[in-house]
């Protein structure tokens, strides 16, 4: 049996993971590192632990071929070191504060965790080999770590905290649904567009509601995505709460998709949504996803909710 690589990649990308940036040093003795989120823990009793390196990487022979490698877990502060090392910049290291460790791989500052391991087993698998590494020296920093799910990065603590801070208040429960590059709107009667949502008057647990609601909707499947942005309506008193999804194969009903570079914002009457899909078309762009907490007006763009 054949699968499509790209619906399989999606599919992998539903298990919310950690991100690390995996170091080591060359022959040469520079140090190379790349982002991961194909990381695990494996054993107390030796201490171990896995990766996965892709064999077109271009650090394959390197690191194959080192003594051994540091796991950087990345805080929810570091983003940008994430995708740093996720791209082909010339000197990555430039851009973090890092160290040797005791066992001699780079370990970064400010992470939530570090282990600068030994070379244990190399194990082939497939177009990867398994990294497996005996953690030689280790710290916990205690710091609240960056997570990667579909696509993008998020936060459970700063999700949690923008949410239970509107707890109070009506809730409107909307969605970004993606398919191909194209996102879903709603046509009103009078032929503006919105994204859609559902309303909840008394709080409590609408989720489940809304991407049922988007089901039949389009009578599709739907993979439910995570929060994308939060945000209190001062004029209205609704809190806003729109999370990523998207739409499985098939024609839809009740709604139509609009490419995502070119979508129609003149046609959206609300200047709130019109900012969430201008800021979704920049991210989906460059595959690197935030979320906006604040109001209608003003916000922030936080890491939100890599690659191996």
């Amino acid at each position: 049996m054949t699968h499509d690589p790209r619906a399989l990649r999606n599919a992998f990308g539903a298990f919310m993971t950690g991100v690390t940036v995996v170091t080591t040093r060359s022959a040469a003795g520079e140090p190379i590192g790349f982002t991961a989120n194909s990381f695990t823990s494996v054993s107390l009793d030796p201490p171990l632990l896995l990766v996965c390196l892709a064999k077109t990487s271009r650090n394959f022979d390197a690191v194959t071929g080192s003594t051994g490698f540091a796991v950087n877990i990345l805080s929810e502060a570091q983003k940008d070191v994430s995708n740093t090392f996720a791209r082909p910049v010339d000197d990555r290291f430039a851009a973090v504060s890092w160290r040797d460790g005791p066992h001699g791989s780079p370990i970064f500052a400010d992470v939530s965790a570090w282990f600068d391991c030994s070379t244990h087993q190399v194990v082939e698998a497939g177009d990867h080999v398994i990294l497996i590494g005996r953690v030689e020296a280790f710290e916990d920093n205690g710091l609240s770590g960056l997570g990667y799910a579909r696509g993008g990065y998020f936060s459970p603590a700063l999700s949690d905290k923008a949410l239970l801070a509107g707890q109070d208040l009506p809730q409107v429960l909307g969605t970004v649904a993606e398919r191909n590059g194209e996102v879903l709107l709603q046509e009103e009667p009078d032929g503006t567009l919105r994204l859609p949502s559902i309303e909840l008057e008394n709080g409590g647990d609408g989720v489940d509601a809304l991407f049922d609601y988007l089901r039949d909707l389009c009578r599709l499947p739907v993979a439910p995505g995570l929060v994308y942005s939060i945000y209190e309506d001062t004029h209205s008193r609704r809190q806003h709460v729109i999370y990523r999804a998207t739409l499985g194969e098939g024609d839809i009903v009740g709604a139509k998709l609009y490419p995502v570079d070119a979508l129609p914002l003149e046609r959206v009457a609300d200047r709130a949504t019109r900012d969430v899909l201008t800021r979704y078309a920049q991210e989906s762009s460059l595959g690197n996803f935030g979320v906006y907490v604040g109001n209608q007006e003003k916000g922030r763009v936080h890491a939100q909710v890599a690659r191996g």
